[in-house]
């Protein structure tokens, strides 16, 4: 799935690769997040989720790679490109091996209400408001 925003997307790419500002806009999944040794701990829903993104780079990369307590790391794609003035955000999400349907709508769902609080800070962001 994918989203415009009226925001650079080099704007958009700088918050995103900052994992200290997913509780901002991925608050359906993301309700608190710190730096450790080895990287970030995310705290969700469903428990302590050990997340890495993809190193800085030019491409608009912003891949991320989660283990829940599970230990079986889930791969999610993400990018952001230019749009003209503008940037899209292209999120894939994967239905995961035994993974129920209706699951697998929610958790759509849940990105797209995710995208969407993305989408009002950055713009905010752009119309000099206050993204906090």
């Amino acid at each position: 799935m994918s989203i415009s925003i009226a925001c650079p997307a080099e704007t958009v790419y700088g918050f995103v690769s900052d994992l200290a500002n997913l509780p901002k806009w991925a608050t359906t999944f993301c309700k608190s997040v710190r730096k450790t040794g080895g990287g970030w701990m995310i705290g969700t829903p469903q428990g302590p989720v050990k997340a890495r993104i993809a190193r800085q780079n030019d491409g608009g990369v912003l891949d991320h790679f989660l283990t829940p307590v599970s230990g079986r790391e889930v791969f999610v794609p993400m990018r952001v490109v230019s749009n003209a003035a503008g940037s899209e955000v292209i999120f894939t999400v994967f239905q995961q091996p035994g993974m129920p349907d209706e699951n697998f709508a929610r958790d759509i769902g849940w990105v797209e209400e995710d995208l969407n609080t993305l989408k009002t800070i950055m713009e905010r962001q752009v119309s000099g408001a206050d993204i906090d």
